[in-house]
């Protein structure tokens, strides 16, 4: 197999439970003082999503309802998504990719701690 090779990407989200929102969004927005946009979605687990550039990084901060504290979910890239399955799985790494809706081609993948990642590629 040819050299599998992952990069963080520029896309973080955080999970934020429901109660927990409106705050989390006031903090970023009005105590950070960070540019805090609202932009629609359409997903069946996400009800509201806003997006901060965070740096050279954007920071998504994703309300959703059936949880029960936040998690913080990032974007690893490689340049092939199929042949980077195939070796993660070699490695004891299955996607997970009930988590959340996903566009096709991507996996949702979790390191041994729980970190959540979408393994996408670089070229996107």
């Amino acid at each position: 197999m040819s050299e599998i090779t992952f990069e963080g990407g520029v896309n973080i989200a955080i999970k934020i439970p429901k109660s927990k929102y409106e705050s989390t969004v006031h903090f970023y927005r009005d105590v950070l003082k960070m540019d805090v946009t609202e932009k629609p979605i359409n997903n069946p687990t996400i009800s509201r999503t806003h997006q901060i550039v965070f740096g050279p990084n954007t920071l998504w901060l994703d309300c959703v309802d059936n949880y029960t504290h936040a998690e913080t979910w990032m974007e690893l890239k490689t340049p092939d998504v199929a042949k980077a399955t195939e070796y993660l799985k070699e490695h004891g790494i299955e996607p997970c990719d009930e988590l959340e809706k996903i566009p096709e081609g991507n996996h949702w993948i979790m390191d041994p701690a729980g970190s959540v990642f979408i393994l996408t590629n670089d070229a996107e």
